[in-house]
């Protein structure tokens, strides 16, 4: 089964750590730092971006993947995937600075919202399928239960 949404984000986001990953470098060749971040804030900024991106477009991206998997692809699943990407570049801009910023906070909370909403949405998913499996088995102990109830009433041992 192919999944457009889970794929296309994925590319999307291997784009934006790759991204990320070569705004660092520069900054290492420069200040001649292999490890670490040699007390430059900026440089510590940027690898923060990074590893936070790293953090959680694995989460993302499976709850994605998942979901798409149960439901198909739906408009809803674009959208945040597309608000994953962009919350991402956001903070990693807001990054930058060494004080609070428009972009680093409203990446965070996009990043933590979309989360919280893909884990229930995939939670709601299990619910309800388990919902249906649990329906299912009592519908099948029913008319089993019916089949043994008839057969005795037909004097059938």
């Amino acid at each position: 089964m192919i999944l457009p949404v889970t794929l296309t984000i994925a590319a999307a986001a291997a784009v934006v750590n790759l991204w990320l990953a070569f705004r660092i470098v520069p900054m290492r060749v420069k200040g001649n730092v292999l490890i670490g971040d040699n007390g430059d804030a900026r440089l510590q900024g940027r690898m923060r971006a990074h590893a936070n991106f790293t953090e959680y477009a694995p989460f993302i991206l499976i709850l994605i993947g998942l979901i798409e998997l149960a439901e198909g692809s739906t408009l809803w699943l674009w959208i945040a995937g597309a608000v994953f990407v962009i919350a991402r570049v956001a903070h990693a801009f807001g990054m930058d600075r060494t004080t609070s910023s428009l972009p680093r906070a409203g990446g965070a909370l996009a990043t933590w919202a979309l989360m919280a909403l893909l884990a229930g949405w995939a939670l709601t998913i299990a619910v309800l399928h388990n919902a249906g499996a649990a329906a299912l088995v009592l519908t099948r102990a029913s008319v089993a239960e019916r089949l043994r109830s008839g057969i005795a009433g037909l004097g059938i041992p």
